[in-house]
């Protein structure tokens, strides 16, 4: 999971067309089956390629689910950079940000389906690999939080990286944790929660509001 989540935060390659197959195969079967009744075999197969073929691009199951998990992130972080450009002020871009992160992945046909039918292979990968992941996602909430710095929508006063870390750890255990509290589909419940709880964490002479 660090791997997907690195990766998804790097420039994203072209794959040749037989990559993408497998990749999109992949999706597809993990989505219906699960992982762990998935194999090699079944994603070369809907493919529609060699079992040998596969291997060659990807050399173990896991590599491949690493893979397939890291297009998903990806394609998320795409939206989530251009949905933030249409906020008016950073106030509104961490409320945008709160809820687009815990609604998309919830309702991700891939990951949101693995975390609700495969906890025990997702969940633990995310929070047992010594913060790594959490990490990398912490550097991409920082990373956007000093922009604001930089632009002037944020006080230098801010300790950003405690600010990143503190909206990171939040985000995560709503995703890994359920809520009895807070309804996480309901929308404007979350961004009531981010505009009363996250956006303060900004306004130390800053322009949050």
């Amino acid at each position: 999971m660090e791997r997907a989540f690195t990766e998804a935060l790097e420039p994203s390659e072209d794959n040749d067309e037989t990559t993408t197959r497998l990749l999109d195969a992949a999706y597809e079967q993990f989505r219906r089956m699960g992982v762990r009744r998935s194999t090699m075999e079944d994603v070369a197969r809907r493919a529609g390629v060699s079992r040998i073929t596969a291997y060659r691009r990807f050399a173990t199951k896991d590599r491949l689910v690493e893979q397939v998990v890291r297009r998903e992130f990806r394609r998320y972080f795409d939206q989530f950079l251009v949905d933030i450009q249409r906020a008016a002020t950073v106030g509104d871009r961490v409320v945008l940000g709160f809820v687009s992160a815990l609604q998309a992945i919830r309702s991700n046909p891939l990951i949101g389906g693995l975390m609700d039918a495969e906890p025990d292979m997702l969940v633990p990968s995310m929070i047992s690999d010594g913060g790594r992941t959490l990490a990398t996602v912490q550097r991409f909430v920082a990373g956007q939080l000093r922009r604001e710095q930089r632009a002037g929508t944020i006080s230098d006063a801010v300790d950003v990286e405690v600010v990143a870390e503190l909206m990171t750890r939040l985000s995560c255990s709503f995703l890994l944790i359920p809520s009895h509290v807070i309804d996480l589909d309901d929308t404007e419940e979350l961004r009531a929660v981010a505009r009363r709880f996250l956006v303060p964490m900004l306004e130390h002479g800053s322009q949050a509001e």
